[in-house]
């Protein structure tokens, strides 16, 4: 066979969080995207929020991919988010204040899911019902969106394309209404739908795309490709601690389909993990510290959510739960975030496995929801402010020691180390 037959193939490397979301995402995916000519969300909507810092400003993403920023880098938004053309437009219009010619970077898949103003009043009405036992949602409409979706009820993006949209959305907004008096819930749909339309138009001027075409059209290019993640591994619909979980497959898996590729196309799975843990809103948590530890955590990392500025519940990093959704990914490389955090700390511990009515194991349990007794192992604190540090022969002794024992456990190596928000923060490991 002559070398002119060979197929040139590339893969599809994929960026997750593997806790409960605010990994630091959005900061690893600008900083990897230089290396790849496109970068795809596939999954998940604007509850997210992905922070990026350079030149001494702070820019938070919720639909948008990552790597925007980088001249020359397409930005895909996949067909498993889903969209609410406000909150788009709005971000749109902040990039484009910043100068990102977002008409020559940005598109859109024809088949992502559109966030109706009824979908945000059904989301608020569902949480306001559900009392104490609340999952703490974003209320952005992420959950009806996804249901609608699965009840083949959707609209789409390429619907908006259709001679029919305006139909179209009057009865998915008659049937929004109908479930909302089932709720006795007071709602104004309609003070929302003039924005909501306006934000249809913009997307209309941009590049509304078959998505499955292109990316394996890069693919097979040999072009490099990068998934973005959205939220974290331990809140995917179907291994996180349900019911207190997103509407959406975060896992790798959730790749394939948000994207429309094959999963022999997958190459690297970065997971990305804080050196301790946070959550936000209801649900479990194991080695959540609530007590004076978890403020200062809070406190030296700022630890509140980028798109709804509730505070993040902190606490120790869980080796359990860790090693869970390293399996679940197939993690071929780890990036550890904030470690700088916990400068300050004497003693760091580590989960490394629950007591369980009276039983130890290191697996996560069907039922995270009851009562679990997190088992530790302590490690002698840094005390070193590593924040300007530049390469890992710079860290301190007892900070190797606490990555080298993570690999071990793991069997994954720590690549990257994120030692602050900044872009030039960053550590890479040969």
């Amino acid at each position: 066979m002559g070398i002119k037959n060979i197929k040139v193939m590339s893969k599809v490397d994929v960026l997750l969080g593997l806790q409960w979301g605010d990994e630091g995402k959005g900061k690893v995916v600008d900083v990897l995207t230089p290396h790849y000519n496109l970068i795809a969300r596939f999954q998940g909507g604007p509850n997210a929020g992905h922070s990026l810092e350079f030149n001494n400003i702070k820019h938070v993403l919720h639909t948008i991919p990552s790597g925007l920023f980088h001249p020359g880098c397409i930005n895909v938004i996949g067909n498993g988010v889903v969209i609410d053309p406000i909150i788009l437009a709005e971000e749109i219009q902040s990039l484009e204040k910043l100068g990102v010619n977002l008409k020559k970077s940005l598109k859109i898949s024809k088949k992502a899911h559109l966030i109706l103003p009824s979908h945000r009043e059904l989301d608020a009405a569902s949480e306001a019902a559900k009392g104490k036992g609340k999952i703490g949602s974003t209320l952005k409409g992420i959950g009806p969106t996804y249901m609608d979706k699965t009840g083949r009820n959707g609209l789409r993006v390429g619907d908006i394309l259709l001679p029919d949209f305006r139909d179209r959305y009057d009865f998915l907004k008659n049937k929004h209404k109908e479930i909302l008096r089932q709720y006795n819930y007071t709602s104004n749909i309609e003070q929302h739908e003039d924005e909501w339309f306006k934000g249809v138009e913009l997307l209309r001027q941009y590049d509304l795309i078959d998505s499955e075409y292109e990316i394996n059209s890069y693919i097979r290019q040999g072009k490099k490709v990068l998934a973005e993640g959205a939220q974290g591994s331990l809140l995917d619909i179907d291994f996180g601690s349900y019911p207190f979980v997103t509407s959406s497959n975060t896992i790798c898996a959730g790749a394939c389909a948000g994207l429309g590729i094959a999963p022999h196309a997958v190459g690297e799975v970065y997971g990305i993990f804080k050196a301790y843990c946070t959550r936000v809103g209801s649900g479990p948590f194991p080695t959540e510290l609530d007590n004076e530890i978890g403020e200062k955590m809070r406190k030296l990392g700022a630890e509140f959510g980028a798109t709804t500025g509730r505070p993040r519940r902190c606490g120790w990093l869980d080796l359990v739960a860790l090693k869970y959704a390293i399996m679940l990914n197939g993690v071929t490389q780890l990036i550890m975030t904030k470690p700088d955090v916990l400068d300050s700390f004497e003693t760091i511990k580590v989960a490394v496995a629950y007591r369980v009515n009276g039983i130890e194991t290191d697996r996560l349990p069907y039922d995270i929801n009851m009562p679990i007794e997190p088992v530790y192992r302590e490690f002698k604190g840094w005390m070193t402010d590593i924040s300007g540090f530049k390469s890992d022969s710079d860290l301190p002794d007892e900070l190797m020691a606490y990555i080298q024992f993570i690999e071990q456990e793991t069997g994954v190596p720590i690549k990257i180390i994120s030692v602050g928000p900044n872009r030039d923060e960053t550590i890479v490991r040969e």
